[in-house]
């Protein structure tokens, strides 16, 4: 204990485990920080500089190397999938956002709440449960793979029912084990956001998936990939790179080869950078020389919250519904909602207008001249908020959902586990007509 680290954290309730710094009571993280001037590294923006030794740190960033060799590879191309930025697009941050709500008067907030309830209305209620676990998965339902390899129900419910849900589709097919030259139905497949790729690892042990390709920006403890390298049919390459500089139609490995597209629980604009990665062609002005094409996708929506508007997708789904530019930040600030509330029990029977709807009767009853957004927020039960946040999250999923469509995709969006398995449950599944 006298070489650890004396900060104490109050949520683990015990003293932090790093290694003390040299002459301080205090690790690195928890050193108190000088007063100067401190700016994110420009080099990557996870960490932070004292602007002063700026210069210093440049030369001996540990993502220097790397920053420079993703430079190199043709397939990194700045900002190819982030969309076309238009003047005033910038990315607002969570406080941007709940100031903008705040700042809005009772009647701008309600009239929001109500388009929010008439677009939901007309156009997301077709999107119906979905839990699917394949009889392929019981290697995994029922812990029959490796020991060493972490095992959580809820997340291999979720990893199940993402693949169920491609079966279901016609998409994966379980192979059988009498036709041993048997034509692969999915050649390749990109995980985007892979992680640790424990879902590509349950594709691989359940379907046979022969080569792999994992999308991340991160690093991780690679598990999965040790497992995966060490099968001797498959074929893995790793990628570490951010989603909105990918150009897919130029990784060597991929050219010629039909892929499929997964990734669950893409973070907010992430899922929007990965479908302008894999349907390119059909939004460039000029056709791809490429031969590698996306011949279906499966993506775990999360996190909206962290949505953009220079980002998203369907901006032109939203204008013709009503919603603008601020009307969509607000609303992706609402969707934290559906993640506050206790998810135990699922809202997908609550009468969602009727419980609105006296909400909004008691504010119009309020003095409006001394009753501010906040306030309206704060009286909501949480119950309504989290049916607003829900419907927000739907609404954006949606245009999503209604962009592959104009882009020829046979499509669905459909809740894949109940959300006391998580709340974050929504599934755009796809593949290319026939």
């Amino acid at each position: 204990m006298e070489t650890r680290c004396n900060f104490w954290l109050p949520k683990k309730k015990r003293f932090c485990a790093n290694t003390l710094l040299k002459d301080s009571e205090f690790c690195g993280n928890h050193t108190q920080r000088s007063n100067g001037q401190w700016i994110p590294c420009p080099i990557h923006p996870s960490h932070s500089v004292l602007e002063e030794n700026l210069q210093s740190h440049l030369k001996r960033c540990p993502f220097y190397k790397q920053a420079q060799s993703l430079l190199l590879q043709p397939y990194y191309q700045e900002g190819i999938n982030a969309g076309k930025e238009q003047q005033g697009d910038q990315n607002f941050s969570s406080e941007m956002k709940r100031n903008a709500v705040h700042s809005m008067t009772p009647f701008q907030f309600s009239q929001l709440i109500n388009k929010i309830k008439s677009v939901h209305a007309s156009l997301c209620n077709d999107i119906r449960d979905s839990f699917k676990i394949p009889q392929a998965c019981d290697i995994w339902t029922n812990r029959q793979v490796d020991r060493t390899l972490p095992f959580q129900e809820k997340h291999v419910m979720q990893q199940a029912s993402i693949l169920g849900n491609l079966e279901e589709f016609g998409v994966l097919k379980v192979k059988s084990e009498t036709s041993v030259e048997e034509e692969d139905d999915v050649p390749a497949v990109v995980e985007f956001g892979a992680g640790r790729g424990y879902l590509t690892q349950v594709l691989a042990d359940c379907y046979g998936i022969k080569k792999i390709l994992l999308v991340e920006r991160k690093s991780y403890k690679l598990k999965a990939d040790r497992s995966l390298r060490q099968k001797e049919s498959v074929t893995l390459e790793r990628l570490r790179i951010d989603i909105e500089d990918l150009k897919l139609d130029d990784v060597e490995s991929l050219q010629g080869v039909p892929y499929l597209a997964i990734g669950k629980h893409l973070c907010g604009p992430a899922t929007d950078m990965t479908l302008r990665c894999c349907i390119r062609e059909q939004c460039d002005d000029s056709p791809s020389e490429s031969t590698c094409h996306m011949i279906s996708l499966a993506i775990a929506t999360c996190c909206h919250h962290l949505c953009q508007w220079k980002h998203y997708i369907n901006k032109q789904y939203m204008l013709n519904s009503g919603i603008s530019k601020d009307d969509f930040n607000a609303m992706t600030w609402f969707t934290s909602w559906a993640v506050d509330a206790d998810h135990g029990s699922d809202l997908s029977g609550t009468d969602w207008s009727f419980d609105l709807q006296i909400r909004e009767n008691e504010h119009v009853e309020s003095d409006l001249n001394t009753y501010e957004v906040r306030d309206m927020v704060k009286d909501m039960k949480a119950v309504d908020r989290a049916i607003v946040g829900l419907m927000c999250k739907d609404i954006i999923d949606v245009g999503r959902f209604m962009w592959l469509k104009e882009h020829g995709l046979e499509c669905e969006l459909v809740k894949y586990v109940q959300s006391n398995i998580s709340p974050e449950n929504r599934l755009l599944v796809g593949r290319q007509k026939s």
